[in-house]
């Protein structure tokens, strides 16, 4: 018989759990692990939820036509025309992720860092996870010239990759692979015969219009898989609704038979009513976009001004660009953390700043590096409020900054890295 696979529970929601422990418990707390978006729900999109609660009947594998549609007008907004009918739905982004592995088949390359999932998912699907590094503020993606040995090595020893996992922007930094990164990967892509699967939920989340990611799917269109959802964008986590981008072609054609082959088996359809609304929100109406721009701006003000204080404190960070997430590096503080505090990894400094001050992060070793580097990720995204009225206030505020709930966590924020660092 074989044996379970070992795959710990997502540190993210580990992290979540434990703080929500803590508060229930009278500690004073400050939530920094999670990337879930602490924003209320549009009412537009509420109230279209409300009208299509009536529909109980699974419906097609791939999603509704009115949401495939809706999905593929979104693409072709951004430069990437899509078939309506090389659409696929799932009950959230991650899922079709997840499924994505085995209907593509082989091992899976991954940048490191990465987003906590691929590599879990990755083993769960029966694949091993092969680890590149990423270029210095171009998280994300994996260094191309460095995917060409890695995938060189890896088949030398018997391993058989065929897929890439990219994230567009970039979940732990905030940075964004620069256009001639993603070209040259698709590049590599082409020549190692590599599907890549390009993670995009956080493509509306770019803090400069000027600065968008691009996709992969520009540069290597016959053999990119896109993904996103609304998790992130309108922050509609507890909604579950993602949608994929299939390539043209016999390869993407390929994949979209055995994802939905797939799909059929796990999750038989997204929820109707959620399709519903979701397929309103993919067709951008105006009180969307607005929405979305609103949301953009008080994650990049946030962020930054979280971001500032990690500096002021001596840690090194590229610039955040995108999301709501930060990854400061207190390499340049080793000997006195070591000296002051008996850190000399970042799990060891995640775990000083839970104990010791209630401040939940994640170490780098969660996005797959080694415990050694004293890095960490911070997500801003929880920072807004505790109540909806709050959050409300903290979207329309022309300084959110000066809300007193923000200032709080801002000056508890640098409270905290002023004791580690003092």
């Amino acid at each position: 018989m074989s044996e379970p696979v070992p795959v710990a529970m997502s540190a993210t929601l580990a992290a979540d759990e434990a703080l929500a422990r803590r508060r229930r418990a009278g500690e004073e707390v400050l939530s920094l692990a999670s990337g879930e978006i602490g924003l209320p729900v549009l009412t537009v999109l509420r109230e279209r939820l409300a009208e299509a609660s009536g529909r109980n009947a699974y419906g097609p594998v791939a999603g509704s036509r009115e949401l495939r549609a809706a999905a593929a007008g979104y693409w072709a907004r951004r430069g990437l025309d899509t078939d309506p009918d090389l659409v696929v739905s799932g009950p959230g982004s991650k899922p079709l992720l997840f499924a994505l592995l085995p209907a593509v088949g082989g091992d899976v390359v991954m940048p490191v860092p990465s987003w906590v999932s691929y590599a879990a998912q990755a083993r769960l699907a029966g694949r091993r996870p092969i680890a590149v590094p990423t270029l210095p503020g171009q998280g994300g993606v994996p260094d191309p010239e460095a995917l060409r040995a890695r995938v060189a090595q890896a088949r030398a020893e018997g391993l058989d990759p065929r897929c890439v996992v990219v994230t567009l922007p970039d979940n732990p930094t905030g940075t964004i692979a620069d256009p001639a990164t993603v070209q040259r990967l698709g590049e590599a892509a082409r020549e190692l015969d590599l599907i890549i699967i390009s993670d995009e939920i956080y493509c509306d989340l770019v803090f400069d219009p000027a600065d968008r990611a691009v996709s992969p799917a520009v540069f290597a269109p016959e053999r990119t898989v896109v993904t996103t959802g609304l998790t992130k964008n309108l922050a509609l986590g507890g909604w579950r609704t993602g949608v994929a981008r299939l390539p043209d072609g016999p390869a993407g054609r390929e994949v979209r038979g055995r994802l939905l082959a797939i799909a059929s088996q796990i999750w038989s359809s997204t929820a109707a009513p959620v399709q519903a609304a979701a397929a309103y929100a993919l067709t951008e109406p105006p009180e969307v976009v607005e929405w979305v721009a609103t949301a953009r701006r008080l994650h990049g003000t946030v962020v930054r001004a979280v971001a500032d204080r990690f500096t002021a404190a001596g840690a090194v960070l590229a610039p955040v660009r995108a999301t709501c997430y930060l990854y400061p590096d207190f390499e340049p503080l080793r000997d006195h953390l070591g000296a002051a505090h008996g850190v000399h990894d970042g799990d060891a400094l995640a775990a000083l700043l839970a104990r010791r001050h209630g401040v939940g992060l994640l170490p780098g070793s969660a996005f797959g590096e080694s415990r050694r580097p004293l890095r960490v990720r911070a997500a801003t995204s929880r920072l807004y409020g505790e109540t909806d009225a709050e959050r409300t206030e903290a979207l329309s505020a022309e300084d959110p900054l000066r809300l007193p709930w923000i200032r709080r966590s801002l000056d508890r924020v640098a409270e905290v890295l002023d004791d580690l660092t003092r």
